[in-house]
């Protein structure tokens, strides 16, 4: 049944006639002349009236409180009543927070996972607790500004059913400002030589803040290096061997090499290396210097060594040219000695002669073959020069790409060939190509018979 106001003053009408004795009107009903009419045969009017304002009022509070559904229970639901889900927790600090439920917690347990170390929670009534000791993170067993994400949960002793799994997450974070520093693999102050090259590596001493990036300036402009751009970067660098100049003081140039390194937050470090460069040899010049007039000095001595050829071979075809006239001179004159003592008349006579033909021949000799004493001492002039230009080569012999000496030896031998050659000024070189290779004339040049002409006789 649907209550609406009318029907409320049909009730109270209908409770006024029957205390009054008022007999009910059976068609056409009228409220307020009904109302009117009951009140002045009511001896007591305000009493009338507040009894049918009450009946009204009451009737009408009954139906409204009828038709509202009943509210649900707010705690039938197990939950954490004061889950905050971030904490900040400051080194060298203790955290303290007590968790609660909307139940009695003597019924119900805590636990963890996936905890950090050092976190707790009192299984009885929930209290987290951790102490952010520095070890934690001296160690590496934590870390600062890293999100820890740890499942927390909530369950009945008795009715498995009743659990809340949820999750908190720490950051610890230090105050405490510990400086990144930038250090080289290298003392402040480096000597190198020109054409030496130079490297090492930058590497980063991480603080609160790691450097991210790392700047690099020189006092002096240089090129062609390794440049360093973040931590573990090698810088290498080869200095020219015309950086030093002529007008440099002490023949050094000094460059200071700066590793600048800046955090995200543009806090800087640098670090500064004092690099030493001195003036030296330019080796690979030097080298082809050396190794070219080690080949002039061999090219040198092969054509000597065939100007000695040709003048040995002179020497050698005069000396049996003569050696001919006085093996016919002595025979002739033996021949004449021996005819002499013969009985043959005749032959007496030949004999008498042939010694004045074996004195003929010596003018002969003479004239055909004359002893070359010139080509004697050019041959042995040459010969001597050889043997001295081979010894000074090995014993100016380079050792190493880098022979500290290497000038000294060049020079040496630069001396040494130039001094020959004057000597040999007035020898006619024969500088036409040889049709011997160069083993046949080392093999003549070194042939025993050769040097026994030429060796040094005692007294």
């Amino acid at each position: 049944m649907v209550y609406t106001p009318s029907r409320f003053f049909g009730m109270g009408f209908l409770f006024l006639q029957v205390a009054n004795h008022t007999p009910l009107p059976a068609n056409n009903f009228n409220l307020q002349s009904f109302y009117h009419t009951t009140t002045r045969r009511m001896k007591k009017p305000a009493i009338a009236l507040f009894f049918f304002f009450s009946v009204l009022l009451n009737s009408f509070g009954q139906v409204i409180g009828d038709t509202l559904i009943p509210a649900a229970n707010p705690d039938s639901v197990l939950r954490i009543v004061n889950l905050s889900p971030f904490f900040t927790v400051h080194v060298d600090s203790t955290l303290n927070y007590q968790f609660q439920i909307n139940r009695d917690s003597k019924e119900y347990y805590w636990y963890l996972k996936n905890s950090p170390v050092g976190l707790k929670i009192n299984k009885d009534n929930g209290l987290l607790s951790f102490k952010a000791d520095k070890s934690f993170f001296l160690t590496g067993k934590l870390q600062y500004d890293v999100e820890y994400k740890v499942n927390l949960g909530v369950q009945n002793l008795h009715d498995p059913a009743q659990h809340v799994d949820t999750s908190i997450t720490l950051v610890f974070y230090n105050t405490e400002i510990i400086p990144s520093k930038v250090k080289p693999t290298v003392g402040s102050t480096v000597v190198v030589d020109e054409g030496e090259p130079v490297s090492f590596r930058i590497l980063c001493e991480t603080g609160s803040f790691p450097i991210e990036d790392i700047l690099f300036v020189s006092s002096l402009p240089i090129s062609d290096f390794g440049l360093v751009q973040k931590c573990n970067d090698e810088f290498s660098w080869t200095p020219g061997y015309e950086f030093v100049r002529e007008t440099d003081s002490a023949k050094v140039k000094i460059i200071n090499l700066s590793f600048i390194g800046a955090t995200k937050f543009r806090a800087k470090d640098t670090a500064t290396v004092r690099l030493v460069v001195k003036d030296a040899l330019n080796y690979p010049v030097a080298n082809r210097e050396f190794d070219q007039l080690v080949k002039n000095i061999e090219t040198y001595v092969l054509q000597l060594k065939y100007t000695f050829l040709q003048l040995d071979k002179r020497l050698k075809k005069t000396k049996t040219t003569r050696t001919a006239f006085d093996l016919t001179s002595g025979t002739t004159a033996l021949a004449g000695t021996i005819l002499n003592t013969s009985s043959d008349e005749g032959a007496k006579n030949t004999g008498k002669v042939l010694p004045s033909v074996g004195v003929a021949l010596v003018p002969v000799k003479e004239a055909t073959a004359p002893n070359k004493i010139i080509e004697q001492n050019q041959a042995s002039l040459i010969r001597t020069s050889i043997k001295r230009l081979e010894y000074m080569v090995r014993d100016n012999m380079r050792v190493g790409n880098k022979d500290i000496d290497l000038l000294k030896k060049t020079s040496r031998l630069k001396d040494e060939l130039k001094q020959i050659q004057i000597q040999l000024l007035d020898v006619p070189v024969d500088v036409t190509a040889s049709t011997m290779s160069e083993e046949e004339l080392n093999n003549y040049f070194t042939n025993p018979k050769v040097n026994k002409k030429y060796r040094l006789k005692g007294k």
